[in-house]
């Protein structure tokens, strides 16, 4: 977890109690997610359990290499959920009718087909996948640069609002967020607002979760 609290210490965001951290690592031989704990009263970080996900991959027009960095699901911007229509190719890239779409906002990505690697604008946002034709693909690079998660962790996610909590907040006086939040919800006093992807690439010793949990 190295990697993740030197990307925490960068940044701007500072926990201001225990909670959840999403840590992505977007290095193409891990693509994985991380359940964390960050416990501010012995300031222990503890691995809940990791899960297989795809982000942006290169060599392809249009597609980004996802930003590293803290992202925070800020009240700035209200998420969404998925419709469930299929695209062109038959796809449905949210997944399912009904699943959560985290917005991080717009981003500066790489631009995975240029091997000059300028840097673009994406929205950077976190959700789920087709679950009968990509979700089994899961655990490589296959995204535009957005984080692919495995349907049973949005729910999980989403259910305990994990990265709900100035959502949560919000949702007493605005009924934009109240209408979003599952009405079945149990909030997790744990629950955060940060995903902070890191890149293991150049740092073997780190470059994987060591407990495996399946959502």
């Amino acid at each position: 977890m190295a990697l993740a609290r030197q990307q925490l210490e960068r940044s701007a965001y500072r926990p201001n109690k225990s909670q959840v951290l999403v840590v992505v690592d977007r290095n193409p031989r891990v693509q994985r997610l991380a359940l964390v704990v960050v416990n501010l009263n012995d300031q222990t970080w503890r691995t809940l359990g990791s899960t297989r996900i795809s982000t942006g991959t290169k060599g392809r027009k249009h597609h980004y290499i996802t930003p590293t960095g803290v992202f925070t699901n800020s009240t700035d911007r209200l998420g969404y959920r998925a419709e469930g229509t299929k695209n062109k190719h038959g796809i449905m890239g949210n997944g399912t009718h009904g699943m959560r779409v985290w917005d991080f906002g717009w981003q500066q990505a790489a631009k995975g087909w240029l091997a000059s690697r300028e840097q673009g604008p994406i929205r950077l946002e976190m959700h789920a996948t087709d679950p009968d034709l990509l979700e089994k693909r899961l655990g490589h690079t296959a995204s535009a640069g957005c984080i692919r998660i495995p349907a049973a962790l949005n729910v999980f996610l989403d259910r305990h609002g994990l990265l709900d909590a100035d959502y949560e907040e919000k949702s007493r006086t605005d009924k934009r967020f109240r209408a979003l939040l599952r009405k079945d919800r149990v909030p997790s006093p744990l629950s955060g607002v940060a995903v902070v992807v890191i890149d293991s690439s150049s740092n073997l010793k780190h470059a994987a979760f060591t407990r495996v949990h399946k959502f």
